[in-house]
Formats: C-alpha cells, structure tokens, sequence
C-alpha cells in the first residue's frame, strides 16, 4: 500500500512536470490527479468517493451567479480593446498633461489606471500602450527605462483595479475558504464574501499603487528632470494642439462614465455583478457602435442614450425596483425600452461592419479555457483532500513559529515564486482552496487576505525572468531596447509594488474600511 505523503509527492511532480512541459494546464490539473486517485484506488491510499463528487463540485461552481459573470466582463474588455477608445483615451491625456515635466509619464498611469477600471485586459493594455506611448515618449527624449517601466506598471494595474477578473474568481474562491474554515472551529453562520466586499476592498490599495507611480515619477521629474522632459502637446502626428471640451468629454468622460455605472452599481449594492456586467457588457457595446464613422444621424442618439438609460434603471432600482413609486417606474419603463432599443441597434450594426463575431469568438474561447482550469481545479482539490494533503498543510501552517503572521507570510512567500511559472487563475483555484481554510480558522480576514493575495499576483506580472507584463512588452518595443533594459525598468515599480503590499499588510483598514462602511 502506498502512502499518503508518496502519492502527494508523485502528484506535486506531475503537476510542475506536466506545467513546464508546456501542455494546457487544464489538461494538466485534470489528468494528473486523476491518475493519482486511480493509482491511489489501485493500492488502497485513496477512497473513490472523492472523485463521484466531482459532478456535483464541478455544476455548483459554473452555475455559480459570480462565475456567470465572467464571460460578460470578458465580453466588455474584448470590445474596448477592438476599438480606438483606449488610443483616444492616451492622445487626450497625453495632450492634457503633456505641458509639465513628466507629464506623459502622468498620462500613461492615469490612461492605464482607466483601462484596468473599464477593461482589464493587461496584455491588451501593455499593447496599446506600447504601441502608442512608447514611440511618443522615446521621440521627446523620455528615459527608455523610465517609458517601460511606466508601461509595464501601468499596463498590470488590471490585476488588483476592479473590476478586475482575478478579484470576481478570488471572491468565490475566498468565500468558500472562509466558510470551511470557520465551520472547522464552530463558526456554522459566518458572513459571506462577496464580489462587492473585493471590488470595494481593492480601491483604496489601488488608487495607492497608482499615487505611488505618480509620486515615483514627480520625484524623478525634480531629480533627475533630463528623464522626462516636458512636451508643447502631444498628438498621433506630433503636431501641437490643444483638446477640446467636446473631444475630452468624448476620450475620458464617457469612458468614465461606464466605469462609473459598473462599480456604482456593485458598490451600491443595487445590482449583482452579473448584472453589473451585463451593463458594462451593453455600455462597451454602445461606446464601439458610436465610434464607426457609418453610424446613421438618427442611429447616433438612440444608441447613445443607453447609457443615460442604463444609469436611470439603476437608479430606479435604488429606489424600490419593482415597488417604487408610479412615476419612477414609468421612468424605469421608458429607460428600459430606450436601453433595448439602443443595445438592438448597436448590435445589428455591430454585426454588419463591426467585428462582434469576432469578439464573440474570442470571448468564448477565453471563457472555455478559464472553465477547463476551474474543473481541473475542481478535480486537484478533490483529490488532494482525498489524500490528506489539506490537513497536512493546516498543521504546517498552524505550527510555524510566529502564529498567523508567520503562516500568512509563508502563503504571500509561494504565491510570489508559484506566479513566476503560472498563470493566476490556476494560483487562485490551487493555492486558495488548500492554504485559506487554516488561516481562516485562526482568525485571519477573508478580505484582507483576498486583497494581499491580488495584489502579490499583480507583482508577480513585472517580476523578471517570467513576468507576463515585460513579455507582453518585448513584442512591441523596438529591438535597441534590450530585454536588460526592460528588466532593469520595472525595478523601481516591484519596489513600489512591494511598499504597496507592505503598507496593506500593516494596515489592514486600507483594505477593509471601505467594505466596512458600504455594506455593513
């Protein structure tokens, strides 16, 4: 008969083996517990049942409410990243703060922040900033360090700026851990973690780690003011000029705007993030229908006019929804059949001379590989509670010395190394699930610990050899910028990364005041 602690061995190997081999990960956390629990089942080490739970694990988790919602924030991203949206968004901003030393730089995290909030989509965003800034700042004598490092960080602020992907699996992940770990000593009514708790949660880290990329760059500016000399404007053909009102509103505000409607409307409790997504889903839509120069006068409006719509229906809802007053449920009525209407139109010439099959396409391809890892997740967590693998990592984690700091810190410590070799999803449905529910039991914040672990895997996007960011990066800038120079560039951000984790670390209210006040 075979032990418990070899069968855990033998598995850890297939997994890392099968990772590196450069088979689909899916495929890899799927197959490889599964041959572990055959042979487990062959020599007696392992009880069968585990795996006839599978079904049932695997159908709760994707009729999960929060799951449903992945594929429209995916849907969102995909169509303002087809557009020219995000372009404008960095031409405006450039030519707004373009005048004051280091103020591309400035423009750069500001349009990266906005992207991360309206799209999160990081390889897209290092792209398009790539694309665009780098050529721009490099022209006006820009540090080409201090242009990809600002890049770089910028580009991966999606990770930890909601609505963020990573933030809606974590939560599910993270609500689940913390029930079983609390039940484990008791704790049979504990309070759920939602999607809004994340979202709200990651803020102020968020608006923390972009002050610090600004105040990094303010500082350089004054110190060394060679790197990042000041420009007349800022335009797709460098011609000097200043923005208009109308030309703001139409690059920043209405972008805005959509971000707005998401998190509003999450924050204020007054939709769940499946409908939040559905609206951001709508509202990306509208923002690439308008933008086609073929759009027909009388088609303009009424596409347009979903978004106010959309925010009146939010409102409505606020206000009683169904038991509201006569007066706000004709406005609810009207709004609804202005957003239907709208969203209609869009659609029909989205899919006459846009590219909606295409983003379509992609979003459910998108959507199958993320489902494939959540049911090989699925199947490793079985299996590897089968064996007695989550027992075994509670005592290791109970009996570090240092109590729960030390154990929390132990958790912080693999993150960090596993995201040099795996994506986040798969971090999130391994790591999760097996280290959470001890920690839970001793006390730790769900919240708080939810918010360290995103914001250790957005670090973990810049960290050379492996980061994802400066592969992204690689294949856009130009080849006299050498891949040591690009490494040596997101140092100082790691840093600031590191400041920003540390500083949550030690404070906990900068993670939980803000969920604390909203949905308490």
């Amino acid at each position: 008969m075979m032990s418990h602690e070899l069968l855990l061995i033998l598995l850890g190997v297939l997994l890392f083996g099968g990772i590196l081999s450069g088979v689909p990960v899916s495929f890899v956390l799927l197959g490889a517990p599964f041959l572990i629990a055959i042979l487990g089942a062959l020599t007696g080490a392992f009880d069968l049942a585990f795996i006839d739970a599978f079904p049932s694990r695997a159908f709760g988790l994707l009729t999960n409410p929060v799951f449903v919602a992945v594929p429209l924030f995916v849907l969102m991203g995909s169509l303002l990243e087809k557009a020219d949206i995000a372009k404008r968004m960095m031409l405006t901003a450039g030519a707004l703060f373009g005048e004051q030393r280091g103020g591309l730089s400035y423009a750069v995290i500001i349009v990266g922040a906005l992207l991360a909030a309206s799209t999160g989509v990081i390889g897209a965003t290092i792209f398009m900033l790539g694309l665009i800034a780098l050529p721009a700042m490099l022209s006006v004598n820009y540090s080409p360090r201090l242009a990809s490092g600002v890049i770089c960080a910028s580009g991966s602020l999606g990770q930890i700026i909601p609505p963020s992907i990573l933030l809606i699996l974590l939560s599910d992940q993270i609500s689940a851990a913390y029930q079983s770990g609390r039940r484990s000593v008791g704790d049979f009514a504990p309070e759920p973690v939602s999607v809004g708790d994340l979202f709200a949660a990651a803020l102020l880290p968020g608006l923390v780690l972009v002050g610090l990329y600004l105040l990094y760059t303010f500082v350089l500016s004054r110190v060394r003011p060679e790197t990042c000399p000041p420009i007349r404007q800022f335009s797709a053909t460098g011609e000097q000029r200043k923005p208009g009102v109308g030309e703001v509103i139409n690059a920043l505000v209405l972008p805005l705007a959509l971000i707005l409607l998401v998190l509003g409307s999450i924050l204020g409790g007054v939709a769940t993030p499946t409908e939040s997504a559905a609206l951001g889903a709508a509202g990306a839509l509208v923002l690439v229908a308008i933008e086609r120069q073929s759009v027909s006068a009388w088609r303009r409006p009424i596409i347009l006019a979903v978004l106010p719509a959309a925010f009146l229906l939010v409102v409505v809802k606020a206000y009683g929804g169904a038991n509201a007053s006569p007066l706000l449920m004709a406005v609810g009525l009207a709004s609804l059949v202005v957003l239907v209407a709208g969203v209609a139109l869009a659609v029909w010439q989205e899919l006459r001379e846009g590219e909606l099959i295409g983003v379509a396409s992609s979003t459910a391809t998108v959507v199958s590989m993320l489902t494939l890892i959540v049911l090989g997740a699925t199947m490793l967590s079985l299996v590897f509670r089968g064996l007695g693998g989550d027992e075994m990592v509670a005592d290791l984690l109970t009996g570090l010395p240092g109590g729960t700091a030390t154990a929390v810190l132990a958790v912080m410590v693999v993150i960090f190394f596993l995201g040099f070799v795996i994506e986040y999803i798969e971090i999130i449905f391994i790591v999760v699930p097996v280290a959470a529910p001890p920690l839970m039991a001793a006390g730790v914040d769900p919240v708080w610990f939810a918010i360290l672990i995103s914001m250790n895997l957005q670090m973990s996007f810049l960290t050379p050899p492996f980061g994802y960011a400066l592969f992204y990066f690689r294949s856009v800038a130009p080849a006299a910028l050498t891949t040591r120079d690009i490494y040596a560039s997101v140092t100082p951000f790691i840093l600031l990364q590191l400041l920003a984790l540390a500083l949550v670390a030690a404070f906990p209210a900068l993670a939980t005041w803000l969920p604390g006040v909203i949905f308490k």
